[in-house]
């Protein structure tokens, strides 16, 4: 299958171009499209052999659920089944967040496949802040199916060039807008009534939107890990929920604060520095030394970088072993953080 690569014009409405992307998804295909976190991996969601095939070419197994994405927050009703009780406060933190990076996984509506949901009765739901998600959701006029475009469990794509790398071949058709602007996926919650009956939110994954964005709004819980497998019989009850994700091809070792590098004779490393200041960077025996934001330690540029950079490295051949700075833990920085601890998790 040959991939067909098409510009996004910044300065265009790119009205044809979406109704042409929204065509093949209608006809079954496979599209990258960009968001303003990582490019997604489109299918049309109400299509359960379209949504297999993400699947298939992404290597990702059934028991992870996916991500829709609509072009505007008053579709959600369609395809979720909120109660009552919930309802101001989902339609709080779509006013409020909406289009933007940050995902809700809600009570699901029955027209949503359950190949989408991992057969869970929760959806996971988002409006991306890009022009190229949401058009091409207006157009096809039904959700997009869209996990991040790359090989399960590698590093995220935020260019169409990494779309091409990882999937070129086995999809139809990528939508280049050029970089994203986050670099990082959506923050995940889930609006529960805890105990009282009152609203709350579960965080379920640190992303763009801080916990500290929501505190002004409503009490915020972070769920704590699950100690069970996950499993066909027992599936992840969120998208970005694996302990070993968004990695390398190559092993990577990530430093806690505080934590020595100790290298071993004869690996070559290479180092993936907050700043590109620190005194590892300046004094290592490195292969090569980047930085995710140099010189100046801002959290939004190292978002930004991150992924990138770790694609960087993982195709240097120079390198056998990255290495990686921890940054500040606190608002984004946590959930940079999130994603170097899963990027360096053992993989079995």
């Amino acid at each position: 299958m040959q991939t067909e690569l098409f510009e996004v014009d910044p300065l265009s409405d790119n009205r044809k171009l979406y109704a042409r992307a929204a065509e093949a998804l209608g006809a079954g295909a496979l599209v990258g499209i960009p968001t303003e976190t990582v490019y997604g991996l489109g299918a049309d969601a109400l299509n359960p052999e379209a949504v297999a095939r993400i699947f298939e070419a992404k290597g990702r197994p059934s028991f992870d659920p996916l991500i829709i994405h609509v072009h505007h927050g008053s579709e959600v009703e369609k395809y979720t089944a909120v109660p009552e009780g919930l309802k101001d406060l989902v339609h709080t933190l779509a006013s409020r967040f909406w289009p933007g990076p940050l995902t809700l996984v809600l009570p699901k509506a029955d027209i949503i496949p359950d190949i989408v949901t991992s057969g869970l009765p929760t959806v996971a739901v988002r409006v991306s802040a890009h022009p190229a998600m949401r058009g091409v959701a207006k157009a096809l006029g039904r959700p997009i199916a869209a996990p991040s475009a790359n090989r399960f469990g590698h590093i995220s794509p935020t260019s169409a060039s990494a779309v091409q790398k990882e999937l070129g071949g086995s999809i139809e058709m990528i939508l280049d807008a050029g970089a994203c602007s986050e670099g990082l996926e959506s923050t995940i919650v889930r609006p529960v009534l805890d105990e009282k009956g009152k609203p709350s939110l579960e965080l379920l994954r640190e992303g763009p939107v801080t916990r500290e964005q929501f505190r002004n709004l409503v009490k915020v819980v972070r769920r704590k890990p699950s100690c069970r497998p996950v499993s066909e019989e027992s599936p992840a009850d969120a998208p970005g929920q694996l302990t070993s994700h968004y990695a390398p091809r190559k092993p990577m070792l990530l430093l806690e604060p505080g934590e020595n590098f100790a290298p071993v004779e004869g690996v070559k490393y290479g180092l993936l520095s907050y700043e590109g200041t620190s005194a590892l960077a300046r004094e290592g025996d490195w292969a090569e030394v980047v930085a995710m934001s140099p010189g100046s330690g801002r959290l939004a540029e190292a978002a930004v970088r991150l992924f990138a950079l770790m694609r960087q490295m993982d195709e240097n051949e120079a390198i056998d072993v990255i290495v990686a700075e921890s940054v500040p833990e606190s608002g984004l920085g946590r959930a940079i953080m999130d994603r170097l601890r899963r990027a360096s998790a053992v993989r079995e």
